[in-house]
């Protein structure tokens, strides 16, 4: 068994979050080769690189979204028998499929906000939605990330209208929760810093997220102890429920009473030196090549056979 392994960081992908993916490869690379022997890759089609070595690599994946945090990546790395940063192949097609995600943690105690799924637009019933749901309203893919197709509707004919340009996929319609967002991480066995986002706006859409000034971020977020703790529960059950391993990213609302509703959780968020979770880290004290560090730390424990903290020693 090699002691020093490779870390080989997979960036880039097929969908729309290519370029993102792209940026935090570049960032991850640069920080974990202070200690490693770190080769970066640019994935252009579905499928694992050639020229890869179970027996001396261990792969660091930032695909965002498809192929890279559906599940599809981590079940052809567990078949060719690498080790791997992050979420398994299960937890990942979970938390990818957001509805899939609310029904879990929801089973576990965590609030989430009512929604209904829907593949044929054309089959809604705008007004029997808003009568369910409210009028304030929000429509989005349920299995893609980055806040690709986002859209914010206020009542039936907003809605209704929208509906008309919709065209047929995998959609949730969730009654729309209004008041501060706030994301955290979860990192090993512990939740990092609580991260307020606030955009200019109103909506934390693509476009904000990754246009400079167009979003303020508050970190740590100033709340009171009460929300704070029921945050860092409910992001704790919720990392759990859906079998979650070494580090993921949670994101909730807080409406104006206080209570904090679940969103999603991100498996395999964005790590550029700028993203949400280095600022969730930052805000615990971590700076950016410790939050690397401490991201790789559990699979090469699992790739060296250390168990530590309950996890899992490499299957030789």
């Amino acid at each position: 068994m090699n002691v020093n392994p490779n870390i080989v960081v997979l960036s880039g992908g097929v969908g729309p979050e290519r370029e993102v993916s792209l940026l935090s490869g570049k960032a991850l690379s640069e920080s974990l080769s202070h200690k490693f022997n770190t080769q970066l890759l640019d994935l252009s089609e579905c499928s694992l690189p050639p020229d890869l070595n179970p027996e001396s690599d261990i792969v660091f994946s930032v695909i965002h979204g498809e192929f890279g945090e559906d599940g599809k990546l981590q079940g052809l790395l567990d078949a060719a028998g690498f080790e791997y940063c992050g979420c398994g192949a299960e937890s990942s097609r979970l938390c990818m499929h957001k509805a899939n995600a609310k029904k879990r943690v929801l089973a576990d105690g965590v609030r989430v906000a009512s929604g209904i799924e829907f593949f044929d637009p054309a089959e809604l019933d705008a007004s029997e939605v808003v009568q369910k749901l409210g009028k304030e309203l929000i429509i989005k893919p349920t299995d893609q990330g980055s806040s690709v197709s986002l859209f914010l509707l206020s009542g039936e004919e907003e809605l209704r209208e929208k509906l008309k340009f919709i065209n047929p996929g995998n959609w949730l319609l969730e009654e729309r929760i209004l008041g501060r967002e706030v994301t955290i991480g979860v990192m090993g066995q512990h939740t990092l810093g609580i991260v307020e986002v606030i955009p200019n706006g109103g909506v934390y859409d693509y476009e904000r997220k990754y246009t400079p000034g167009s979003t303020e971020y508050r970190f740590p977020a100033v709340l009171d102890s009460e929300t704070e703790a029921e945050i860092k529960d409910f992001a704790w059950k919720a990392f759990n429920s859906c079998g979650c391993r070494d580090f993921a990213r949670v994101d909730f609302m807080i409406c104006d009473d206080g209570h904090a509703y679940f969103l999603e959780i991100n498996t395999l968020p964005g790590l550029t030196t700028t993203s949400l979770l280095p600022k969730s880290a930052s805000a615990s004290g971590y700076n950016f090549d410790q939050l690397t560090q401490k991201l790789v730390t559990p699979a090469v424990n699992r790739f060296l056979g250390v168990t530590i903290e309950g996890e899992t020693p490499h299957a030789a």
